[in-house]
């Protein structure tokens, strides 16, 4: 199908490039011709998906058909067609680094103001359940994109798997029960998904099986008409009319001008190795970029484990602050790139971090104050034969998205209306305060934690990422650093975490990450630190060893996901 019939319409947008070794150059290039085929994901039977997929004779484009489809079908708490992503691609024969941009868009009706009431204030779960939580979505126009552009195999082919699991339904486990129960309340409130998720209105028993008819219907519907298939005719108006008729704003406009973007990821280097990673509207990529440039200025292996956390926390408070006051959609708002990764700004930033004591982050340059656990979202890894790799992080936002589902379509609407900044400096789902960078406008695609991310040394590549929340940004950062001092996938999917993001002015970390005197050395700095009381993340890793093409594969032990390599 001609691409101007579905109305993808493509961009390359330019963002920062720090270095001008992207792409690598030909004696960077594994030494072998073949390599392991590997794929990690965060539930067993996606990962089984995509193996499959790859055994046919798919590429791995065609694998990340497969794996979203069926994680849309198995993990509604997490991802689906009714959401969006990133995916971050590297074509091995073109040696080419692409991210697509399947994020979420606001509707043509919104407006900066639609969640306040008459005095000005946020409306408490306005932005989060219901109708008109939900911005139009963008997965079902990335699998058709990657089918028609980076495939081998036909779309109807890497969705049957998906197809299959939605009719003969999969069976309720423990992690399915806490995120309904987490989100019993809203479920209930809309019939349709109260009938799809739920046992009679409650939380599904262990083994009960979700049966998903209407969204087998909607993927063959995609499989036989590509884009239209979603965003034009029938299926539209059907999602149309049901959010219109529980006081959402779509219009069929909203759903046929969607737009499928490519853009250049964000490339960077910290000692020697070079990352690429998610571009703005993902915040990801940036926060990064500023945080390790910060660290290049200091020898963090040579500090003892408090100075070390001290350092990097500092770095991360940081930069969370810029994201606060710069960032937003670079369709939208000019977002000072260059200068926030500048020599000038690092260097002025380095300067302002105190080794024997913390900044607390009032006494930064204040962007707006607040009046007053992400296992969402969901990650996969995944390396065909050939050297291609796919990096991407999908969400519907908060657990099972807006709890709303078009009725007739089996379509999980996305509630990430929420990450726009309803209001300047009051705090989202997440706690992440905002700036009028990420304000809502119509068409405006909000601002993102999500950052699938690649990393390579002369010797090794990892291909990464994780849900999370707020949180993304920094366990990937973690990641990278444990990466960087040669950790394997297993050690660094099932690290200890900790976090830091301006506001709230704290360091939590997870439950056995900091022993009582390194808390009390962190204290002494003048830190804030709170144990949490549950683990968060779910990464998903392989690490490509480049002299031998063996292959690392790992999945975070928090999640129920698997990896498995392709060894023959």
């Amino acid at each position: 199908m001609n691409k101007s019939v579905h109305k993808i319409l493509l961009s390359v947008v330019l963002l920062f490039v720090s270095t001008s070794a992207f792409p690598l150059p030909a004696e960077d290039a594994p030494a072998v011709n073949e390599i392991q085929a590997a794929i990690a994901s965060a539930h067993p039977l996606a990962t089984a998906a995509g193996i499959e997929i790859l055994k046919q004779g798919g590429n791995a484009f065609d694998a990340a058909i497969a794996v979203t489809a069926t994680l849309a079908v198995v993990e509604p708490y997490s991802s689906g067609i009714g959401g969006g992503g990133f995916y971050l691609l590297h074509e091995q024969g073109k040696n080419r680094d692409i991210m697509i941009d399947a994020r979420e868009q606001a509707p043509g009706r919104a407006d900066r103001d639609m969640y306040l009431d008459k005095d000005g204030n946020v409306i408490p779960g306005l932005s989060m359940d219901g109708a008109l939580s939900a911005a139009i979505p963008g997965i079902p126009a990335a699998l058709v994109h990657l089918a028609e552009n980076y495939g081998a195999l036909t779309l109807s082919q890497s969705l049957a798997s998906a197809i299959k699991h939605a009719r003969e339904g999969f069976a309720v486990d423990e992690y399915y029960q806490r995120m309904a129960g987490f989100r019993l309340v809203a479920l209930q409130k809309n019939q349709a998904a109260s009938d799809l998720f739920l046992q009679k209105g409650e939380v599904p028993e262990l083994g009960y099986k979700i049966i998903q008819n209407d969204l087998a219907d909607t993927l063959e519907r995609i499989a036989e008409f590509g884009f239209s298939g979603f965003y034009e005719n029938e299926l539209a108006w059907k999602m149309v009319r049901d959010v219109r008729h529980n006081n959402g704003i779509w219009t069929i406009k909203d759903l046929a001008t969607y737009e499928l973007k490519e853009r250049s990821p964000q490339r960077f280097i910290y000692k020697g190795m070079r990352l690429t990673t998610a571009a703005l509207p993902s915040s990801g990529g940036l926060v990064i970029a500023e945080i390790l440039q910060i660290l290049g200025e200091y020898d963090l292996e040579k500090m003892s484990k408090s100075q070390r956390i001290h350092h990097i926390v500092e770095a991360m408070r940081r930069a969370y602050r810029d994201r606060a006051e710069y960032m937003g959609d670079p369709d939208f708002v000019d977002v000072p790139i260059d200068f926030l990764v500048s020599e000038l700004h690092v260097k002025l930033l380095t300067k302002s971090i105190n080794r024997r004591a913390a900044t607390p982050s009032s006494s930064l340059k204040a962007v707006a104050q607040p009046d007053g656990n992400g296992t969402d979202t969901t990650h996969f890894s995944i390396v065909d034969k050939k050297g291609n790799r796919v990096s991407a992080t999908l969400s519907i936002n908060y657990p099972f998205g807006s709890c709303f589902v078009a009725k007739g379509t089996g379509v999980l609407l996305n509630d990430e209306m929420d990450d726009f900044s309803a209001k300047p400096g009051v705090p989202n789902a997440y706690g992440l305060v905002g700036s009028h960078a990420n304000a809502i406008e119509p068409g405006k695609r909000m601002l993102s934690s999500m950052t699938p991310t690649m990393v390579e040394t002369r010797n090794r590549i990892a291909v990464l990422g994780t849900p999370g929340g707020s949180r993304i940004i920094t366990m990937v950062l973690l990641g990278i650093l444990d990466f960087y001092d040669k950790k394997s996938a297993d050690e660094i999917v099932n690290a200890g975490r900790y976090h830091h993001q301006y506001l709230p002015d704290e360091i939590s970390y997870e439950a056995g990450r900091f022993d009582d005197d390194l808390v009390a050395e962190l204290e002494e700095l003048g830190h804030t630190v709170k144990q949490l009381g549950y683990e968060y993340g779910n990464m998903q890793v392989i690490i490509i060893n480049k002299n031998t093409g063996e292959v690392d594969a790992a999945s975070d032990e928090r999640g129920v996901g698997s990896s498995q390599v392709i060894t023959e």
